[in-house]
């Protein structure tokens, strides 16, 4: 499979997947909707500022990393970065696609207010998080000290968090 067809299958699967098919299935588990618009605005804002956070990554990937998100558990989906994110969305966390992800999902945990997508929401971060780790070894071989070195400085998940904590 070409590189277009490569990358144009990693982006519809990474949509599918984390934009369509867990939030659905969030929906499905959670039951009745309570009502709550104040709840349903907090979740859109979350939808935007978490999805435009997530594509901003991609985008930024795509131009300067040369490669694609879609790498799971090492098993190479779409091609992979030939270059060391630092700078654009990467300065601020680590895993910029992945905090801004969250970010929906939580929106979306508040204004399902259930107990079942909870728990759906808490084995996706999990599941996530092994990922993380398999995805920063794979960096560490990859690009050594330079990620060794961006990892001890930027956060992992929240943007400003080890400012905060050298600050506070």
């Amino acid at each position: 499979m070409n590189r277009s067809w490569r990358d144009a299958v990693g982006y519809a699967v990474g949509f599918l997947l984390f934009v369509c098919g867990i939030p659905l299935l969030m929906r499905v588990v959670a039951g009745p909707l309570a009502a709550g618009t104040l709840r349903l605005i907090i979740f859109i804002a979350c939808a935007i500022i978490g999805l435009g956070f997530s594509v901003w990554s991609i985008v930024y990937m795509k131009r300067v990393g040369r490669g694609n998100p879609l790498d799971a558990f090492n098993h190479e989906l779409a091609p992979r970065t030939q270059r060391l994110m630092t700078e654009g969305p990467y300065r601020l966390c680590r895993n910029p696609m992945l905090a801004g992800v969250l970010l929906y999902y939580a929106g979306l945990q508040i204004w399902l207010l259930s107990w079942r997508s909870l728990l759906l929401f808490l084995l996706f971060l999990l599941i996530m998080l092994f990922q993380v780790r398999r995805e920063e070894q794979r960096l560490e071989r990859d690009f050594g000290a330079a990620y060794l070195k961006y990892k001890r400085a930027t956060p992992a998940f929240l943007p400003g968090a080890k400012r905060l904590r050298r600050t506070g």
